[in-house]
């Protein structure tokens, strides 16, 4: 069986279910349940800490699993990313008090507080800075206040709670993360499981980006509508009983779908309409 670790709480967890079940997994019904055999598809999931995925999946206990990138790059261990699974998105970022630091380079000798210490000490290193970090599990806002560190070192979504505490974000992002499918590095990326994993979650995300669009044209519009709803290859176009009139079919992206509906009624199009996609391949 394939081996898949998966966050069991936080921000990653219920994601993370979602789109399993929408790739077509079996998931757990009681969130105290730690291991799921879905025998049906011949996959074994592991519910784990999203600290942890990493370096199961990186010891090779797992084959692959679902987890942070940040969180992937502050463990250490030895695995590596391989696919972006569009949720979970933040951004890593320095704050410190008006006047501190303008940028990294100031850091020297300084004390930098934050939650994920590996990936911190790293991106110090690799500027050149010599600063100490410290690790705290959470609300490292108030380590400055309480004299802990001059700098922290946190996710950041509106900056709304590092204003209330009177800090500014300072220098470009650390990182930005995203929920990413994570396998030990250098693991053969030919496992025909693995793959098949791959492209149900890639179906599961163009599903999500994509609405199915079906309308009837005049023939002599066509090509104009047809630009307009290109597809991927190609749309299909199918005659109508009505001589003169084709029916047009075409995948075309989610956000899109309204602009291009009032644009095709413009060109002449009737029975627009829209449906949503639960799965593809491609």
């Amino acid at each position: 069986m394939l081996r898949i670790a998966v966050p069991n709480k936080g921000a990653l967890s219920e994601p993370a279910s979602e789109m399993l079940q929408e790739a077509g997994y079996k998931q757990r019904k009681d969130r105290r349940e730690l291991v799921l055999v879905d025998s049906d598809n011949d996959v074994e999931f592991f519910f784990l800490r999203p600290r942890d995925i990493a370096v199961y999946v990186g010891s090779g206990r797992l084959d692959i699993g679902i987890t942070g990138r940040d969180l992937l790059l502050d463990s250490g261990a030895d695995a590596e990313e391989i696919m972006q699974l569009g949720f979970a998105g933040s951004t890593f970022r320095y704050a410190t008090r008006p006047g501190t630091a303008r940028e990294v380079g100031d850091f020297g000798g300084m004390t930098v507080a934050t939650s994920f210490a590996g990936l911190v000490t790293r991106h110090l290193d690799d500027h050149g800075v010599d600063a100490s970090v410290v690790r705290l599990d959470g609300a490292v806002e108030t380590a400055i206040q309480l004299g802990v560190a001059e700098i922290i070192a946190d996710v950041v979504e509106t900056g709304t709670t590092l204003r209330n505490a009177g800090l500014e974000i300072i220098g470009e992002p650390i990182l930005r993360s995203e929920a990413v499918v994570v396998r030990r590095t250098g693991e053969d990326g030919e496992d025909p499981k693995v793959r098949q994993f791959l492209r149900r979650m890639h179906g599961v995300l163009v599903a999500r980006r994509y609405v199915m669009m079906d309308y009837d044209i005049r023939v002599e519009q066509v090509e104009r509508a047809v630009a307009l709803t290109p597809g991927l290859e190609s749309p299909t176009v199918s005659p109508l009983h009505h001589e003169g009139w084709v029916a047009v079919r075409s995948m075309v992206p989610s956000q899109d779908a309204q602009r291009i509906m009032d644009e095709l009624y413009d060109l002449g199009a009737r029975a627009i309409l829209t449906t949503g996609i639960h799965a593809c391949r491609l």
